[in-house]
């Protein structure tokens, strides 16, 4: 899977304006994520919403958090323009439009990273949890969600009796997840799974939403231009094996859960199965200024 992040942002950037009212999915995942927030151990002073999109989420966090400095970054600003309907003048929230991979935010500054269902459009999540973990406090919390593998697994397996070409976005999981996450230094990290099931009238109907929600297909390796009339209608008929009733056909999606703790200061980070020290700033000074054998 190769995934171009400038696609993924233009996809979502068109996908802005009527998000909301095709997100099912993404609302039913986000209340879920944001229930499970309230289990953990959380008083925070700054809280970054990643992937906040069109800023529900971050305003419900702010709603939880009325003492913290809520953050709602996204890659599309097209997104965050919309995040402003979900701003009161009395429980404001920060819009920032940056890539998670280069996160514009000082070190060790961020009690607790939030993200619903963004991190599927990421290649390599090692270096984005270094990034999580350079801007989260010592101790510090990581929550989110992410498709799993067989997520659209029904839409796969249909396009899959017509050509051999990629037409569905492939998926991490969730022992991957996990290992990355071992690997940057993250204490304890807990993941499980949860299937969900929606319905709809056709494959026609599921693609035109994922569509409309900036989920379609952006791998490099898709093929390119119009698909034909043909083709379209294979998969259609293709997908009939998977009706659910006389009125729908089902799309499965498999949702990676994880929550995990920043380590304490200085703590080692793992690459190729071996600890990589992290010695802060400071002490690094230190111990620049201190002369050997010196007592």
């Amino acid at each position: 899977m190769s995934l171009d992040p400038r696609r993924v942002a233009a996809s979502f950037a068109d996908a802005a304006a009527g998000y909301e009212q095709a997100a099912r999915l993404q609302h039913v995942v986000e209340q879920e994520l944001l229930a499970r927030a309230e289990e953990l151990p959380l008083a925070p002073t700054v809280v970054l919403d990643l992937g906040a999109g069109t800023g529900r989420a971050s305003a419900a966090l702010k709603q939880r958090f009325p003492k913290a400095e809520v953050i709602a970054l996204d890659l599309a600003l097209p997104m965050l323009r919309v995040a402003r309907q979900h701003q009161s003048w009395w429980r404001p929230f920060r819009r920032v439009n940056a890539d998670v991979r280069a996160l514009p935010i000082a070190d060790a500054s961020c009690d607790f990273l939030f993200s619903n269902l963004c991190l599927q459009w990421i290649e390599q999540l090692g270096p984005v949890f270094a990034e999580f973990r350079r801007v989260l406090k010592p101790g510090g919390w990581l929550l989110f969600s992410s498709f799993g593998p067989d997520s659209l697994r029904e839409l796969r397996e249909a396009w899959a009796s017509v050509d051999d070409a990629p037409h569905v976005n492939v998926f991490l999981d969730m022992h991957d997840v996990g290992d990355a996450l071992l690997a940057q230094g993250f204490k304890d990290p807990m993941l499980d799974v949860e299937r969900y099931q929606l319905g709809y009238d056709s494959a026609l109907a599921l693609m035109k939403e994922l569509k409309a929600i900036g989920a379609h297909n952006v791998d490099d390796g898709r093929r390119r231009g119009l698909t034909s009339r043909r083709a379209l209608n294979q998969v259609i008929a293709a997908y009939e094996a998977y009706r659910i009733d006389p009125t729908q056909v089902g799309a499965t999606y498999e949702i990676v859960f994880a929550q995990a703790q920043a380590p304490a200061d200085g703590a080692p980070r793992r690459e190729q199965g071996k600890d990589i020290a992290s010695v802060p700033l400071s002490r690094m000074r230190e111990l620049i200024r201190k002369p050997r054998g010196g007592s």
